[in-house]
């Protein structure tokens, strides 16, 4: 009867676990869609975008509601508790990432019906290619364990703050000399800060990584005494 329970429980948090991946799966998929509808004006990319958001927001439910089944009925402890505890943090990460990308989709579809012979911004491709791969990279750390591949998508956030910084202030020039784009310029602004929030999940995701595998919450701690922890090496907390 214990071996059977046992191997229950295992079943169902790797059903979970495998549950979380292809929700990660989706999201990922959704922020690529919402890029290229603006970068290419396909605006079908929007309609799928947003059917997407409706089979994130099952899953995230179906997980949600597994979890709670699983602590209630196992009392799970150490790296399985922890596991559970991650992905159900990691689950409103990846949820409000999905609400972001149906959010750029929204807008690319304003500018392309509004006619005001809109151009995608060039830096906002690079800083989307770059939130894609943090993303990508999280779920990667998640599902291998992998510490030291998590420490580099937190590292890797600090490049997108600099990416949204170059974006603005690259937009905002562009409204000053042509008053005529301030609305559009603002649509382009809120899509930078979509993709900047979206970067922010991504670190948090990998965060919670860590914090899985080792047991270390690494959170507001500073990127260099995470990447030190996810090393292994001593932590101090002077960055």
């Amino acid at each position: 009867m214990i071996e059977h329970t046992n191997k229950q429980f295992h079943s169902d948090l790797e059903a979970t676990r495998s549950l979380f991946l292809q929700m990660g799966g989706v999201v990922e998929s959704m922020v690529e869609q919402a890029m290229e509808a603006l970068f290419s004006g396909d605006l079908s990319l929007v309609d799928l975008v947003r059917e997407r958001e409706k089979e994130v927001n099952s899953l995230e439910v179906d997980i949600d509601e597994r979890i709670t089944y699983i602590i209630a009925r196992n009392q799970p402890t150490a790296i399985d508790l922890r596991l559970l505890l991650s992905i159900s943090k990691m689950l409103t990460d990846l949820e409000r990432c999905g609400d972001e990308a149906e959010r750029i989709a929204k807008m690319a579809r304003r500018l392309y019906e509004a006619d005001t012979g809109y151009e995608p911004v060039v830096e906002l491709r690079h800083m989307s290619n770059s939130v894609v791969s943090m993303i990508h990279q999280s779920l990667d750390a998640f599902a291998r364990q992998d510490m030291v591949l998590a420490a580099d998508v937190v590292r890797k956030d600090k490049d997108v703050d600099k990416e949204w910084k170059g974006s603005l202030r690259h937009i905002i020039t562009y409204m000053i000399e042509d008053p005529r784009t301030i609305s559009r310029s603002i649509d382009l602004i809120f899509i930078a800060r979509a993709l900047e929030r979206m970067g922010d999940h991504a670190k948090n995701m990998a965060e919670r990584v860590i914090y899985m595998v080792r047991g270390d919450d690494v959170r507001h701690t500073g990127m260099k005494n995470t990447v030190r922890t996810a090393l292994g090496e001593d932590v101090d907390f002077d960055d």
